[in-house]
């Protein structure tokens, strides 16, 4: 059996307020092959702080701590700011959640894709256009040769979604975390977004995070999934058998979501009570 590409083991994450330190994530742990783990929750359950932590994106008054956090066997905690640069995009992409804000809005696309070989590969301006357009045809863009000379301002979401997904996946990278990556999309061009993304992990054989409050999503495009609530892990299964999770904050998710085929007059409220959450 192969090494694990990631492992977490007792991560926590802490701000400090007017009434001391509050811990957002609290004590998570698990591992991650070469597969797709999908992490979903309600707002503020951890997820995001989770992925940014991987990437030591949390910055100062925060606090992260770990017995272990390693990627393919180096020690992410004992990196410094300069190690950790030749790992992100490299090594470890993030999709963020908006493209809009993410995108260089005085730069053209062709020229941020390009940015991440310049960085981590090198290669000459002709090879570097050449895998930019190849990533954008990768990613579904229809004249792509066009689109590179576009600004950020000049596509749609989704076509900026796209773009940010061809940005984060022209290194090659080992593992991509994606929080909320179609969040801000038409659902009729989510699961567009989503099928990319699926294809591309599966083509490179890497390892994916995809962070989601959207259960139907996970379970589709997941192969095992960790339910968080109020930083912690409440439960963990194989995406197959989400249906039959067992913790009744995961049932009380599960029953709260709208069916095609609704009949309920309301949906139900969790019951936080029951599993003494907050």
């Amino acid at each position: 059996m192969s090494a694990p590409l990631l492992e977490l083991e007792n991560l926590r994450v802490s701000f400090p307020t007017a009434h001391g330190r509050v811990e957002v994530v609290k004590g998570i742990s698990f591992t991650l092959g070469r597969e797709r783990l999908g992490i979903v929750g309600e707002s503020g359950s951890g997820k995001s702080m989770t992925g940014r932590s991987i990437l030591k994106l949390i910055r100062s008054p925060g606090k992260v701590t770990a017995d272990r956090m390693t990627f393919d066997g180096v020690d992410l905690l004992g990196q410094s700011e300069r190690q950790m640069r030749a790992i992100r995009g490299a090594r470890i992409s993030m999709v963020m959640q908006d493209p809009k804000f993410s995108l260089n809005p005085v730069m053209t696309v062709g020229d941020q894709i390009a940015e991440a070989l310049r960085f981590h590969a090198r290669l000459s301006k002709g090879e570097r256009k050449a895998r930019v357009l190849s990533m954008l045809e990768a990613v579904r863009i229809d004249d792509p040769e066009r689109v590179s000379r576009l600004y950020p301002h000049e596509v749609s979401g989704g076509m900026g979604q796209r773009i940010m997904i061809a940005m984060m996946l022209i290194p090659e990278p080992d593992l991509l975390i994606a929080d909320e990556p179609t969040s801000a999309l038409d659902v009729s061009v989510q699961s567009q977004v989503l099928d990319i993304i699926d294809d591309l992990i599966r083509t490179k054989g890497m390892g994916l995070i995809f962070i989601s409050h959207d259960l139907n999503l996970v379970s589709r495009y997941c192969d095992r999934i960790l339910v968080m609530n109020s930083g912690r892990v409440v439960e963990e299964c194989a995406a197959s058998e989400l249906a039959d999770a067992s913790h009744p904050y995961t049932r009380g998710l599960l029953a709260a979501m709208p069916r095609l085929d609704e009949t309920r007059e309301e949906l139900p409220v969790l019951d936080r009570a029951s599993w003494g959450g907050t």
